[in-house]
């Protein structure tokens, strides 16, 4: 058989690949089992296959409540931001990075860069109670008493968390994909730059007509794989950073926090399930309509 002919030539590859092949199964196709769990009234007693159909009425609730629209609105608008917002500044945070000559100092500026990627929320929740905390914060007592300004009760104030937000979340995240644009920035042929060079371009018209075209592609998939993760907030970032304060839900409230919580009071598993494949069925679609805008005008940067 052709196809077995081929399995065995390429035998090698496919053990190289058969780890992450294994791990992929596992963490991402064997957990949708549980999807007709968001179509069940959980009963433990009765089991997972004994428990009753229920329809769509788990996804009723996350339509029930008078914040429903509200908080779709903060999940949507605050990942809108954060993606423009990280996108350009992990684009020039690594043209910035490719500028650095000296291996050493280049290193560490990747480490340095990249290593808030990996604390974890809990911390940086600690880490931004340390700066706004209304009796003890650096902000309050270091920046505005000095200045003769009034304390400002951080936790208690809604409208100043889709900016702490913000910069908490670039903070964290934009180091990572800095790299990832660094990588495809090194790879692009120097000879490009060289040319312009010799024809009087400088750092900014080759930024701009050299650097940021040719990592175009890369740009353009990450963004696509974002956006499929659009409908999804970053629980630990508007549960953590914000130390669950309920006096600030007006402006920070999203739909993970809000199954969350409701999950705290009723328990209902089926609720859980059924937000989870909404956010991914949203996201999917999303992907999929991105992708054939962006193929509509460029066929070799769409994803697929």
């Amino acid at each position: 058989m052709p196809v077995l002919r081929r399995l065995l030539k390429h035998r090698a590859l496919i053990i190289l690949a058969l780890p992450g092949i294994v791990m992929l199964f596992i963490n991402n196709y064997l957990p949708m089992f549980g999807i007709f769990l968001a179509f069940k009234d959980l009963n433990y007693t009765k089991g997972v296959w004994g428990s009753d159909w229920v329809g769509l009425r788990n996804f009723k609730f996350l339509f029930a409540s008078s914040d429903a629209w509200m908080i779709i609105k903060h999940t949507i608008l605050y990942n809108a931001a954060f993606l423009v917002i990280n996108t350009a500044f992990a684009v020039l945070l690594a043209i910035l990075l490719n500028e650095v000559r000296r291996k050493v100092l280049s290193k560490f500026f990747q480490s340095a860069a990249i290593l808030p990627n990996f604390v974890s929320m809990v911390i940086v929740g600690y880490l931004v109670y340390g700066f706004l905390n209304p009796e003890l914060g650096f902000i309050n007592k270091s920046i505005l008493e000095p200045m003769g300004k009034e304390t400002i009760a951080w936790y208690a104030e809604p409208k100043y968390w889709p900016y702490i937000l913000t910069i908490v979340n670039t903070w964290k995240t934009v180091g990572y994909s800095a790299i990832v644009y660094l990588a495809a920035i090194v790879g692009i042929d120097q000879e490009y730059y060289e040319a312009a060079r010799i024809d009087g371009a400088g750092k900014w018209k080759q930024m701009t007509a050299i650097t940021v075209p040719l990592i175009t592609p890369v740009i353009i998939i990450l963004t696509l794989l974002a956006v499929g993760r659009i409908f999804n907030a970053d629980f630990g970032l508007f549960y953590q950073a914000t130390m669950a304060s309920g006096m600030l839900k007006e402006t920070t409230e999203v739909i993970d926090t809000y199954v969350y919580n409701a999950l705290l009071v009723t328990g209902d598993t089926g609720l859980a399930s059924s937000a989870g494949l909404l956010q991914s069925v949203v996201g999917f679609v999303l992907v999929l309509t991105v992708n054939y805008t962006v193929k509509k005008f460029s066929k070799e940067n769409a994803l697929f």
